[in-house]
């Protein structure tokens, strides 16, 4: 049963946003070419569908994160723009769709990732694994990052993805576990730092990543607390980002972080032991993400064959 409130039992106006939240629009023809190609192709992106602010810059710079398996959610996190249902089953089509669309973008480096299905047996680990084998027939020398859901905890379903070779995995906790019954209903904080723990233990070679949203509300000691947890299970590179209130139905920002601020969490997460950080307002799962791969110098070719071991914690 779905535990979705109504509008009315949480409406909740929008905080004006601080000075450092508003940013120029890039000019140009563009961001129209890429989201014209993307409508065309029938696909959708994380960008669009979650009201992502840094939609204007990525779409400009030809980059984009797919969303596999349809708009709609099994879930009804708090913080996120993606709707719940109704939904529909997996397009067997989409990944040779994702790959071509991939191919007329130029890209070298591809972040997919989907909506929560808990309604599928596998949780859709099936179709990211198709989807990675598309790209790869298609692109050969791509770099390919995943950022999954929790898929219920299965070992199996995260098996699936790992065996088809990403060079990055992904996987946020989004908030501290506190503010997991508030903004996550349906997700657990443990599970999350397993599917990462699991993840090193099936294969040592595959960099981990994993972000939190700030501003919901937590105190600076769980912050801390919470990238010792994802440290201790393996991850390797950390985003920090500002949580915006996507409309007056989701939860309200309890704080704006200053940019300052942000700069120091960065400086806190390094000395702690990540191996690359990004944090700042505008930060989310992808942004940038093809800048914060390459300071890893990668342990894997393009065909997945293992190569000796650079800038890894093991």
């Amino acid at each position: 049963m779905s535990t979705k409130m109504s509008p009315r039992e949480h409406t909740t106006p929008l905080t004006p946003k601080p000075p450092w939240l508003r940013r120029r629009l890039p000019a140009g023809a563009t961001h129209a070419q890429i989201e014209g190609m993307i409508n065309q192709d029938r696909l959708h992106t994380v960008c669009q569908e979650a009201r992502c602010p840094n939609i204007w810059e990525c779409f400009s710079k030809r980059t984009a994160t797919f969303l596999i398996m349809g708009s709609r959610c099994t879930r009804n996190c708090r913080f996120c723009a993606v709707s719940e249902g109704p939904l529909a089953p997996p397009d067997p089509d989409e990944p040779a769709r994702v790959a071509a669309a991939v191919a007329k973008m130029g890209l070298k480096y591809v972040v997919v990732t989907s909506v929560t299905r808990d309604d599928l047996p596998d949780g859709g680990s099936s179709h990211f694994a198709q989807t990675i084998a598309a790209i790869r027939r298609r692109i050969p020398d791509a770099r390919i990052e995943v950022l999954i859901p929790d898929f219920q905890g299965d070992p199996q379903a995260l098996q699936t993805v790992i065996a088809a070779r990403p060079d990055v995995l992904n996987h946020n906790v989004e908030t501290v576990p506190r503010l997991y019954p508030t903004v996550r209903p349906q997700a657990v904080y443990h599970r999350s730092l397993e599917l990462i723990a699991r993840a090193r233990d099936y294969d040592p070679l595959l960099a981990t990543k994993s972000g939190l949203m700030l501003g919901l509300g937590e105190a600076p000691q769980e912050v801390r607390a919470t990238l010792q947890d994802l440290l201790e299970v393996g991850c390797h590179i950390l985003t920090l980002g500002q949580y915006l209130q996507p409309s007056q139905d989701h939860l309200p920002v309890v704080r704006y972080i200053p940019p300052e601020e942000f700069a120091d969490w960065r400086q806190t997460a390094l000395a702690m032991g990540f191996t690359e950080v990004a944090s700042g307002p505008f930060v989310r799962s992808s942004y940038h993400a093809h800048e914060l791969y390459q300071t890893l110098k990668p342990q894997r070719d393009a065909t997945g064959q293992a190569k000796p071991a650079h800038g890894f914690r093991v």
